[in-house]
């Protein structure tokens, strides 16, 4: 049974016409980037959507209980990876899509967005989608379980717009896994916009800047 996520939405505008879910780090909940919106400037109404992450006991943090997406059993094993709960929050983010859609926003003006773990899931739903997504954006984040792309990889999404940043100082996920990512992406045929900025795990004004212009760019001629 796919879990039922709890959600935060903020309306840009009477009648969207286009949805933006963009998903939590780990130990944060969905007001995490709630703030993000007001700071943005589209030129179409959309409904950011921002969920809670289940709640769950987290390895790396000698199992204490919080909001996260999948477990974490290893920050340098990059082959130890729960997939259990990579698939299982891909299933329940492919359900808020499903909700878009009843709403009547197709698939092809659904971005799907994350900073960190969520930008993890992010990269994993949109690359894997059937239907066309209009972009993915992962910020601050890698790219989970590389070697089960490349066979479950949706020809739909081959050309989706792809949105990368990350912090040159970043502690928690350093640049190097990032880059490493983006790599392994544009060697599948995947084309990457990617951005570097003098920060640590966070997010900096220029890459607000940077996200808006994207978005613009996606919703332009809509």
């Amino acid at each position: 049974m796919v879990e039922q996520l709890e959600t935060v939405e903020i309306t840009t505008g009477e009648l969207p016409v286009a949805s933006v879910i963009w998903l939590h780090g780990l130990g944060a909940d969905g007001h995490d980037f709630e703030p993000i919106v007001q700071e943005l400037s589209l030129p179409v109404a959309a409904r950011f959507i921002f969920p809670h992450a289940p709640v769950r006991a987290v390895t790396i943090n000698l199992g204490a209980r919080m909001r996260a997406w999948y477990d974490i059993l290893s920050l340098e094993r990059t082959d130890l990876e729960d997939e259990a709960g990579i698939y299982a929050s891909a299933a329940a983010v492919d359900a808020l899509i499903d909700a878009e859609v009843e709403r009547g926003i197709p698939t092809d003006r659904v971005v799907i967005a994350g900073f960190s773990q969520g930008g993890a899931i992010a990269l994993h739903v949109a690359l894997r989608h059937p239907s066309r997504l209009a972009g993915v954006m992962a910020l601050s984040a890698y790219l989970p379980l590389p070697t089960t792309l490349s066979v479950e990889k949706s020809p739909a999404n081959a050309s989706i717009p792809l949105l990368m940043a990350h912090g040159v100082h970043d502690p928690v996920i350093p640049e190097a896994l990032g880059l490493s990512s983006r790599d392994c992406l544009q060697q599948l045929g995947y084309e990457v916009e990617w951005y570097s900025y003098p920060m640590d795990h966070s997010v900096c004004p220029q890459e607000i800047v940077d996200i808006n212009r994207w978005l613009n760019g996606i919703f332009a001629d809509w």
